[in-house]
């Protein structure tokens, strides 16, 4: 754990606050390496580390699965978002502070989590995502709650072009009073693609206002594409 701690730590995220707040994502590369993906991808089929898995076919959330993590996490997925969360909040609170949101974040996870539990939300969300041929994933926005975190990160546990074609993430940000505009990225295993889970402010003539945006996976065309996603806040069900 000690090298994952070390390379959130030595990221570049002055850079990174600057690009979410132009782009509302951004990308940490090679953060995990190949062995450590391997590592998270090969308990997919151990029941014990789940708490619940959602087919996503019942609830015409698309064509694939995935699986939510129970507490308490295995060791990677917490130090991946404790020690990343900090450096989060501040965006977020930069964020909310400039669309007049009553809502500052705290800078410790742990503290932030204690108001999750206080307004019922006791489940934990990180979750791994699989994929197969024809799988897809409908464009939406991950909230559990009225507490809630507005960024959200997932790291690619496969190599795009290598184990699976297709399954391109797929961003769309509502422009206003025009069509919404897609953003296709195509992150590399070991990646990390941080992103807002439900809007990010954008200046205007007259001050900032909120851009809605919703984020989901174009249908993988082969292979099997795998992918950890961590959620900062807890979830009620």
């Amino acid at each position: 754990m000690k090298d994952i701690v070390h390379k959130i730590k030595n990221t570049d995220w002055q850079h990174l606050m600057e690009t979410m707040h132009e782009k509302g994502y951004a990308v940490i590369p090679d953060l995990l390496s190949q062995d450590e993906c391997e590592i998270v991808k090969s308990n997919y089929d151990n029941p014990g580390f789940y708490r619940k898995t959602v087919i996503m076919a019942r609830h015409r959330f698309g064509l694939g699965e995935y699986k939510y993590f129970d507490y308490p996490l295995p060791e990677i997925i917490q130090t991946l978002r404790t020690g990343i969360y900090p450096y989060l909040a501040p965006i977020a609170n930069s964020w909310f502070k400039a669309l007049n949101i009553d809502t500052q974040f705290p800078l410790d996870h742990q503290e932030f989590l204690q108001q999750c539990h206080t307004n019922g939300q006791q489940k934990a969300t990180p979750l791994i995502l699989k994929y197969k041929e024809g799988g897809f994933n409908t464009l939406h926005q991950d909230l559990y709650g009225d507490v809630y975190f507005p960024i959200q990160i997932v790291l690619m546990l496969s190599e795009p072009d290598k184990d699976f074609t297709g399954g391109e993430f797929v961003l769309t940000q509502q422009i206003p009073r025009a069509q919404s505009k897609a953003i296709v990225l195509k992150p590399k295993k070991g990646d990390v693609l941080i992103f807002t889970t439900q809007f990010k402010p954008e200046k205007g003539t007259k001050g900032y206002y909120r851009v809605n945006m919703k984020h989901g996976i174009s249908e993988v065309r082969e292979g099997n594409r795998y992918a950890l996603g961590i959620i900062f806040h807890d979830a009620i069900s």
